[in-house]
């Protein structure tokens, strides 16, 4: 027997559509986290990596995407608790000197960030119009300004809003390559296998994971939930914020994590053995092996990330000054201090590509400095609360921290005796 229209509530139909549209709607601070993981430099390095090594690093994409979405959902649970960002939390409880020492390594790490980011913006302005490299780093950090300016006057959630349009068109854009150039199935399920081939290898894959787990979305994520839910904080039951919080990361990341897979698989099966040595290599690779759209997308992706992350680097910059040293400086000067490092790398001529993979490697080195931090933090009832991370949580994150630092040991070691 058919039941009349208005019997959905009834039946619970309603209810739970409203909870989903609900659900939906408090979506957002993890998908502007996400921006970050398929940055340019994961560009950089995804396409060398599969364009040298074939699906030979599969794995690396999937265990740092994996570490990707425990660490944010750390992170993100901080700020619900707390209220805080992660450099508020660690000015309030750790000694002056370490304070300092750790706001010193994430300006340093925002310098790195700001540098892959603004070259792929200019790298990309170039393959699709001609744009000169330097004038080319120059308009995006002008778009950079604007798209905070959206974030500043119009709210974070209309800046999610543009921030979430970005992240789709790289998402398309991949997914067009991957689905043009077809995935081989078996080299695919092989490359789960963690291993290396040289030292090359290794210095892709600490690359990789500098690119994919972003020390200063570490510290970010944790100010984009406090921001975002600010008065919910004070008046709801921060437990189903929580669960909220959980499905933002876990799709989010999830997304994040198939662009940087896609990037691997469609080097891997389109550009192994071309003699790609530059993005640019890869865009001209790709347009002959697939066709011009495949190539034309690259660029309109490229183009997407630069702008987009950017701007979340920038973001995290603010966050990560003010909550160490309680300092504000305006917009401008902020985009001012990590834009001029990149344009003095355009303007003496250091290959871009090149520049991008080792600010990766530099990421990768500051990692430990905001995890080590977080998994600490969140393991401290006085800081938690009921919050407190399990002891699985804890042991997880610890091992996470442990494995990255002793990747980057074994790059230094591996430098030093080549």
């Amino acid at each position: 027997m058919l039941q009349p229209r208005d019997a959905a509530p009834a039946l619970g139909l309603g209810d739970a559509w409203s909870r989903f549209r609900r659900t939906v709607g408090l979506l957002g601070p993890a998908f502007v986290a996400a921006v970050a993981y398929v940055d340019p430099g994961n560009f950089a390095t995804n396409t060398a990596a599969g364009a040298k090594f074939g699906y030979l690093l599969v794995w690396v994409v999937v265990a740092a995407n994996a570490l990707a979405m425990l660490v944010q959902y750390l992170s993100a649970k901080l700020g619900l608790a707390t209220g805080q960002s992660l450099p508020q939390v660690c000015r309030d409880r750790y000694p002056r000197l370490v304070v300092w020492g750790l706001w010193v390594q994430a300006e340093l790490v925002a310098i790195a960030t700001d540098l892959a980011e603004v070259l792929g913006g200019a790298i990309a302005l170039q393959l699709l119009f001609g744009v000169p490299l330097l004038v080319g780093a120059l308009i995006t950090g002008v778009v950079t300004v604007a798209l905070l300016a959206i974030q500043s006057e119009r709210g974070q959630r209309r800046y999610e809003h543009v921030v979430i349009a970005l992240l789709a068109v790289v998402l398309l854009g991949f997914l067009y390559s991957t689905i043009a150039g077809g995935v081989d199935a078996a080299s695919l399920g092989a490359g789960l296998a963690p291993r290396f081939d040289g030292r090359d290898s290794l210095l892709l894959a600490v690359g990789m994971l500098g690119a994919t787990v972003m020390p200063h979305v570490v510290y970010l994520h944790s100010a984009l939930v406090r921001d975002r839910y600010g008065e919910r904080l004070a008046d709801g039951p921060k437990r189903r914020l929580l669960r909220v919080v959980r499905i933002d990361v876990v799709v989010a990341m999830a997304v994040a994590g198939a662009v940087n897979l896609a990037m691997l698989v469609v080097a891997a099966g389109s550009l192994r053995g071309q003699g790609v040595e530059s993005l640019t290599d890869a865009h001209d690779a790709l347009g002959a092996a697939l066709g011009s759209t495949a190539s034309l997308l690259f660029a309109l992706a490229l183009l997407a990330s630069g702008f987009a992350s950017s701007s979340v680097g920038t973001y995290a910059g603010a966050v990560v000054l003010s909550g160490f040293l309680q300092r504000q400086i305006p917009l401008l000067a902020r985009r001012l201090i990590t834009l001029v490092p990149a344009i003095l790398v355009v303007g003496v001529g250091i290959d871009p590509t090149r520049a991008l993979v080792l600010s990766q490697v530099v990421l990768s080195f500051g990692i430990p400095f905001a995890l080590w931090p977080l998994v600490l933090l969140t393991r401290r009832r006085d800081v938690m609360g009921g919050f407190v991370s399990r002891r699985r949580t804890t042991a997880a994150g610890i091992v996470t921290a442990a494995l990255v630092t002793g990747l980057n040991v074994v790059l230094v070691a591996s430098l030093v005796t080549a």
